[in-house]
Protein backbone atom coordinates (compact mmCIF):
# COMPACT_ATOMS: atom_id res chain seq x y z
CA UNK A 1 0.00 0.00 0.00
CA UNK A 2 1.33 3.42 -0.97
CA UNK A 3 2.13 5.72 1.92
CA UNK A 4 -0.25 8.65 2.27
CA UNK A 5 1.39 11.96 3.21
CA UNK A 6 -0.24 15.15 4.44
CA UNK A 7 1.39 18.47 3.72
CA UNK A 8 1.38 20.66 6.81
CA UNK A 9 3.48 23.70 6.01
CA UNK A 10 2.43 27.04 7.45
CA UNK A 11 4.08 30.12 8.88
CA UNK A 12 3.02 30.74 12.51
CA UNK A 13 1.16 34.02 12.92
CA UNK A 14 1.67 36.73 15.55
CA UNK A 15 -1.36 37.39 17.75
CA UNK A 16 -3.18 40.72 17.37
CA UNK A 17 -5.09 41.79 20.51
CA UNK A 18 -8.01 43.19 18.49
CA UNK A 19 -8.80 39.66 17.26
CA UNK A 20 -10.48 37.13 19.52
CA UNK A 21 -9.97 34.31 16.99
CA UNK A 22 -7.18 33.80 14.46
CA UNK A 23 -7.31 30.82 12.11
CA UNK A 24 -4.18 30.11 10.06
CA UNK A 25 -4.05 27.42 7.34
CA UNK A 26 -6.47 25.21 9.29
CA UNK A 27 -6.88 21.69 7.94
CA UNK A 28 -9.18 18.86 8.92
CA UNK A 29 -8.89 15.60 6.98
CA UNK A 30 -10.90 12.44 7.61
CA UNK A 31 -9.12 9.15 6.76
CA UNK A 32 -10.66 6.76 4.23
CA UNK A 33 -10.27 3.14 5.38
CA UNK A 34 -10.29 0.15 3.03
CA UNK A 35 -9.03 -3.38 2.69
CA UNK A 36 -8.86 -6.37 4.99
CA UNK A 37 -6.86 -4.53 7.64
CA UNK A 38 -8.72 -1.23 7.20
CA UNK A 39 -5.65 0.69 6.14
CA UNK A 40 -5.80 4.37 5.25
CA UNK A 41 -6.02 4.73 1.45
CA UNK A 42 -6.78 8.43 1.28
CA UNK A 43 -8.33 11.42 3.01
CA UNK A 44 -11.51 13.46 2.74
CA UNK A 45 -10.20 17.03 2.75
CA UNK A 46 -13.13 18.60 4.57
CA UNK A 47 -11.19 21.73 5.55
CA UNK A 48 -8.11 22.34 3.42
CA UNK A 49 -6.07 25.27 4.71
CA UNK A 50 -8.41 28.17 5.55
CA UNK A 51 -7.20 31.47 7.03
CA UNK A 52 -9.23 34.27 8.63
CA UNK A 53 -9.51 36.48 11.74
CA UNK A 54 -12.55 37.58 13.76
CA UNK A 55 -12.43 40.85 15.71
CA UNK A 56 -13.92 41.04 19.21
CA UNK A 57 -17.62 41.86 19.36
CA UNK A 58 -18.22 41.24 15.64
CA UNK A 59 -19.93 38.54 13.59
CA UNK A 60 -18.34 36.61 10.74
CA UNK A 61 -20.68 34.86 8.34
CA UNK A 62 -19.40 31.63 6.78
CA UNK A 63 -21.33 30.62 3.65
CA UNK A 64 -21.17 28.01 0.92
CA UNK A 65 -22.94 24.99 -0.54
CA UNK A 66 -23.80 21.97 1.58
CA UNK A 67 -20.74 19.80 2.10
CA UNK A 68 -18.18 22.57 1.61
CA UNK A 69 -16.78 22.18 5.14
CA UNK A 70 -18.46 25.04 7.03
CA UNK A 71 -19.67 23.00 10.02
CA UNK A 72 -16.47 20.96 10.16
CA UNK A 73 -14.49 24.20 10.34
CA UNK A 74 -16.63 25.43 13.24
CA UNK A 75 -16.26 22.19 15.18
CA UNK A 76 -12.51 22.04 14.59
CA UNK A 77 -12.11 25.62 15.84
CA UNK A 78 -13.89 24.62 19.07
CA UNK A 79 -11.79 21.44 19.25
CA UNK A 80 -14.83 19.21 19.09
CA UNK A 81 -12.75 17.68 16.29
CA UNK A 82 -8.96 17.48 16.39
CA UNK A 83 -7.21 19.46 13.66
CA UNK A 84 -5.00 17.90 10.98
CA UNK A 85 -2.84 20.99 10.57
CA UNK A 86 -2.63 24.75 10.94
CA UNK A 87 -3.29 27.09 13.85
CA UNK A 88 -6.35 28.10 15.88
CA UNK A 89 -5.54 30.97 18.25
CA UNK A 90 -8.18 32.02 20.78
CA UNK A 91 -7.09 35.14 22.67
CA UNK A 92 -3.57 34.35 21.47
CA UNK A 93 -3.50 30.74 22.74
CA UNK A 94 -3.35 27.70 20.48
CA UNK A 95 -6.56 25.83 21.28
CA UNK A 96 -5.25 22.43 20.15
CA UNK A 97 -2.15 22.62 22.36
CA UNK A 98 -4.05 23.02 25.65
CA UNK A 99 -4.11 20.16 28.17
CA UNK A 100 -7.31 18.68 29.63
CA UNK A 101 -7.52 21.11 32.56
CA UNK A 102 -6.85 24.19 30.42
CA UNK A 103 -9.37 22.99 27.83
CA UNK A 104 -12.06 22.59 30.50
CA UNK A 105 -11.53 26.20 31.56
CA UNK A 106 -11.69 27.35 27.93
CA UNK A 107 -14.96 25.50 27.28
CA UNK A 108 -16.88 28.19 29.17
CA UNK A 109 -15.49 30.86 26.82
CA UNK A 110 -16.31 29.04 23.56
CA UNK A 111 -19.80 27.71 22.90
CA UNK A 112 -21.89 26.39 20.02
CA UNK A 113 -25.55 26.60 18.97
CA UNK A 114 -26.49 23.61 16.82
CA UNK A 115 -28.67 23.49 13.73
CA UNK A 116 -31.37 21.16 15.04
CA UNK A 117 -32.58 22.37 18.46
CA UNK A 118 -34.60 19.23 19.18
CA UNK A 119 -31.84 16.64 18.67
CA UNK A 120 -29.34 18.75 20.64
CA UNK A 121 -31.55 18.84 23.79
CA UNK A 122 -31.84 15.89 26.15
CA UNK A 123 -35.49 14.70 26.16
CA UNK A 124 -35.11 13.41 29.74
CA UNK A 125 -34.16 16.68 31.42
CA UNK A 126 -36.37 19.67 32.27
CA UNK A 127 -35.31 23.01 30.86
CA UNK A 128 -33.73 24.37 34.03
CA UNK A 129 -31.49 21.29 34.21
CA UNK A 130 -30.48 21.60 30.54
CA UNK A 131 -29.52 25.25 30.97
CA UNK A 132 -27.93 24.87 34.40
CA UNK A 133 -26.11 21.55 34.10
CA UNK A 134 -22.85 23.09 32.84
CA UNK A 135 -23.20 26.05 35.22
CA UNK A 136 -22.97 23.66 38.17
CA UNK A 137 -20.20 21.62 36.53
CA UNK A 138 -17.99 24.70 36.18
CA UNK A 139 -19.08 26.29 39.50
CA UNK A 140 -19.87 29.59 37.81
CA UNK A 141 -22.18 30.92 40.53
CA UNK A 142 -22.68 30.19 44.26
CA UNK A 143 -25.43 27.69 45.11
CA UNK A 144 -27.62 30.34 46.75
CA UNK A 145 -27.57 32.41 43.53
CA UNK A 146 -28.09 29.51 41.11
CA UNK A 147 -31.88 29.72 40.70
CA UNK A 148 -31.87 33.49 40.21
CA UNK A 149 -29.05 33.17 37.69
CA UNK A 150 -31.00 30.62 35.59
CA UNK A 151 -34.11 32.81 35.78
CA UNK A 152 -32.12 35.79 34.47
CA UNK A 153 -30.63 33.82 31.58
CA UNK A 154 -34.06 32.47 30.60
CA UNK A 155 -35.59 35.95 30.75
CA UNK A 156 -32.83 37.38 28.54
CA UNK A 157 -33.53 34.67 25.95
CA UNK A 158 -37.30 35.23 25.91
CA UNK A 159 -38.27 32.27 28.13
CA UNK A 160 -40.73 32.50 31.02
CA UNK A 161 -40.21 31.26 34.63
CA UNK A 162 -43.02 28.71 34.29
CA UNK A 163 -41.03 27.03 31.47
CA UNK A 164 -38.40 25.77 33.93
CA UNK A 165 -40.00 22.41 34.71
CA UNK A 166 -41.13 21.61 31.17
CA UNK A 167 -39.40 19.21 28.78
CA UNK A 168 -38.14 19.91 25.21
CA UNK A 169 -41.05 18.12 23.50
CA UNK A 170 -43.45 20.64 25.07
CA UNK A 171 -41.94 23.56 23.13
CA UNK A 172 -42.12 24.84 19.56
CA UNK A 173 -39.06 24.91 17.30
CA UNK A 174 -38.39 28.58 17.96
CA UNK A 175 -38.66 28.10 21.74
CA UNK A 176 -36.29 25.12 21.60
CA UNK A 177 -33.73 27.24 19.82
CA UNK A 178 -34.09 29.88 22.54
CA UNK A 179 -33.34 27.12 25.06
CA UNK A 180 -30.18 26.22 23.11
CA UNK A 181 -29.14 29.87 23.09
CA UNK A 182 -29.80 30.12 26.85
CA UNK A 183 -27.71 26.99 27.47
CA UNK A 184 -24.78 28.53 25.57
CA UNK A 185 -25.22 31.96 27.18
CA UNK A 186 -25.37 30.51 30.72
CA UNK A 187 -21.62 29.87 30.67
CA UNK A 188 -20.88 33.55 30.00
CA UNK A 189 -18.96 32.86 26.75
CA UNK A 190 -16.90 35.27 24.71
CA UNK A 191 -17.22 33.43 21.40
CA UNK A 192 -20.16 31.43 19.99
CA UNK A 193 -20.30 29.29 16.85
CA UNK A 194 -23.83 29.50 15.44
CA UNK A 195 -24.09 26.43 13.19
CA UNK A 196 -27.07 27.21 10.93
CA UNK A 197 -29.21 28.08 13.99
CA UNK A 198 -32.28 29.24 12.03
CA UNK A 199 -32.31 26.91 8.99
CA UNK A 200 -34.85 24.54 10.61
CA UNK A 201 -37.24 27.36 11.60
CA UNK A 202 -40.09 29.19 9.88
CA UNK A 203 -39.18 32.52 8.27
CA UNK A 204 -41.07 34.61 10.84
CA UNK A 205 -39.36 32.74 13.70
CA UNK A 206 -35.99 33.12 11.98
CA UNK A 207 -36.27 36.89 12.26
CA UNK A 208 -37.04 36.64 16.00
CA UNK A 209 -34.00 34.43 16.66
CA UNK A 210 -31.69 36.63 14.56
CA UNK A 211 -32.87 39.74 16.44
CA UNK A 212 -32.37 37.90 19.75
CA UNK A 213 -28.80 36.98 18.79
CA UNK A 214 -28.06 40.58 17.85
CA UNK A 215 -29.53 41.90 21.12
CA UNK A 216 -27.51 39.41 23.17
CA UNK A 217 -24.36 40.29 21.24
CA UNK A 218 -24.84 43.97 22.06
CA UNK A 219 -25.62 43.28 25.72
CA UNK A 220 -22.83 40.78 26.43
CA UNK A 221 -20.27 41.88 23.79
CA UNK A 222 -20.32 38.44 22.18
CA UNK A 223 -18.41 37.39 19.08
CA UNK A 224 -20.14 35.07 16.58
CA UNK A 225 -19.06 32.74 13.81
CA UNK A 226 -22.39 32.46 11.97
CA UNK A 227 -22.51 29.44 9.63
CA UNK A 228 -25.33 29.48 7.10
CA UNK A 229 -26.31 28.83 3.50
CA UNK A 230 -28.99 31.57 3.60
CA UNK A 231 -27.27 34.70 2.26
CA UNK A 232 -30.13 37.03 3.19
CA UNK A 233 -29.78 35.99 6.85
CA UNK A 234 -25.99 36.34 6.71
CA UNK A 235 -26.31 39.83 5.23
CA UNK A 236 -28.56 40.87 8.11
CA UNK A 237 -26.33 39.70 10.98
CA UNK A 238 -22.71 39.68 9.74
CA UNK A 239 -19.90 42.23 9.79
CA UNK A 240 -17.51 40.15 7.68
CA UNK A 241 -18.18 37.22 5.34
CA UNK A 242 -16.11 34.22 4.26
CA UNK A 243 -17.11 32.08 1.27
CA UNK A 244 -16.11 28.40 1.30
CA UNK A 245 -15.88 25.99 -1.61
CA UNK A 246 -14.75 22.38 -1.26
CA UNK A 247 -12.78 23.02 1.92
CA UNK A 248 -11.17 26.27 0.73
CA UNK A 249 -11.95 29.85 1.76
CA UNK A 250 -12.17 31.44 -1.70
CA UNK A 251 -13.17 34.97 -0.65
CA UNK A 252 -13.22 37.00 2.56
CA UNK A 253 -14.00 40.62 3.38
CA UNK A 254 -16.35 43.13 4.93
CA UNK A 255 -20.04 42.47 4.33
CA UNK A 256 -20.51 45.68 2.35
CA UNK A 257 -17.57 44.89 0.05
CA UNK A 258 -18.59 41.28 -0.55
CA UNK A 259 -22.20 42.11 -1.45
CA UNK A 260 -21.35 45.21 -3.49
CA UNK A 261 -18.43 43.68 -5.36
CA UNK A 262 -18.18 39.86 -5.23
CA UNK A 263 -14.91 38.96 -6.94
CA UNK A 264 -14.68 35.16 -7.08
CA UNK A 265 -16.81 33.49 -9.79
CA UNK A 266 -18.24 31.13 -7.18
CA UNK A 267 -19.27 34.04 -4.94
CA UNK A 268 -20.89 35.72 -7.93
CA UNK A 269 -22.87 32.55 -8.67
CA UNK A 270 -24.03 32.25 -5.05
CA UNK A 271 -25.16 35.87 -4.86
CA UNK A 272 -26.98 35.66 -8.20
CA UNK A 273 -29.31 33.09 -6.61
CA UNK A 274 -30.54 35.48 -3.89
CA UNK A 275 -34.27 36.07 -4.61
CA UNK A 276 -35.32 39.68 -5.22
CA UNK A 277 -38.81 40.56 -3.87
CA UNK A 278 -39.74 42.55 -6.97
CA UNK A 279 -41.41 40.80 -9.96
CA UNK A 280 -40.35 43.61 -12.31
CA UNK A 281 -36.63 43.03 -11.70
CA UNK A 282 -35.01 40.46 -13.96
CA UNK A 283 -32.55 38.21 -12.14
CA UNK A 284 -29.22 37.58 -13.84
CA UNK A 285 -28.66 34.04 -12.62
CA UNK A 286 -25.22 32.51 -12.97
CA UNK A 287 -25.81 28.80 -13.57
CA UNK A 288 -22.90 26.60 -12.55
CA UNK A 289 -22.33 23.60 -14.81
CA UNK A 290 -21.07 20.23 -13.72
CA UNK A 291 -21.05 18.54 -10.33
CA UNK A 292 -19.13 19.42 -7.19
CA UNK A 293 -15.88 17.38 -7.19
CA UNK A 294 -15.22 14.90 -4.42
CA UNK A 295 -13.33 16.29 -1.41
CA UNK A 296 -11.53 12.94 -1.31
CA UNK A 297 -10.10 13.57 -4.79
CA UNK A 298 -10.19 17.33 -5.47
CA UNK A 299 -9.06 18.69 -8.86
CA UNK A 300 -5.51 19.94 -9.30
CA UNK A 301 -4.95 23.66 -9.43
CA UNK A 302 -8.00 25.74 -8.52
CA UNK A 303 -10.68 23.42 -7.15
CA UNK A 304 -13.38 25.51 -8.84
CA UNK A 305 -11.94 25.34 -12.36
CA UNK A 306 -14.13 22.38 -13.39
CA UNK A 307 -17.25 24.58 -13.01
CA UNK A 308 -15.83 28.02 -13.88
CA UNK A 309 -16.58 29.74 -17.19
CA UNK A 310 -13.45 31.88 -16.79
CA UNK A 311 -11.11 28.87 -16.50
CA UNK A 312 -7.70 29.45 -18.13
CA UNK A 313 -6.30 26.22 -19.54
CA UNK A 314 -2.77 25.56 -18.41
CA UNK A 315 -3.16 27.91 -15.44
CA UNK A 316 -6.32 27.30 -13.42
CA UNK A 317 -6.17 23.54 -13.93
CA UNK A 318 -2.50 23.33 -12.96
CA UNK A 319 -1.60 25.98 -10.36
CA UNK A 320 -3.43 26.51 -7.08
CA UNK A 321 -4.10 30.26 -6.84
CA UNK A 322 -2.64 32.15 -3.88
CA UNK A 323 -4.71 34.45 -1.66
CA UNK A 324 -4.65 38.01 -2.99
CA UNK A 325 -5.42 41.14 -0.96
CA UNK A 326 -7.64 43.43 -3.05
CA UNK A 327 -7.56 46.22 -0.45
CA UNK A 328 -9.31 46.99 2.84
CA UNK A 329 -9.08 43.37 3.97
CA UNK A 330 -10.96 42.01 0.95
CA UNK A 331 -9.13 38.85 -0.15
CA UNK A 332 -9.81 36.44 -3.01
CA UNK A 333 -8.27 33.17 -4.19
CA UNK A 334 -8.51 33.30 -8.01
CA UNK A 335 -6.19 33.50 -11.03
CA UNK A 336 -8.41 36.18 -12.60
CA UNK A 337 -6.65 38.72 -10.42
CA UNK A 338 -3.07 37.68 -11.15
CA UNK A 339 -0.95 40.70 -12.02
Amino acid sequence: MAKITIENDFTPIVHDDKNILEVNKLKKYFPIKDGLFQGTVGYVRAVDGITFNIERGTTMGLVGESGCGKSTAGRTILRLLEKTGGQVLFNGKEVHDLDKKEMKELRTKMQIIFQDPYSSLSPRLPIHEIIGEAVREHNLVPKNEYNDYIDTIMHNCGLQPYHKDRYPHEFSGGQRQRICIARALALNPQFVVCDEPVSALDVSIQAQIINLLKDLQSKYHLTYLFISHDLSVVEHISDTIGVMYLGDLVEFGKKEDIFANPLHPYTQALFSAIPIPDPTVKMNRVILEGNIPSPANPPKGCKFHTRCKYCKKGVCDVERPPMKDMGDGHTVVCHLYDK
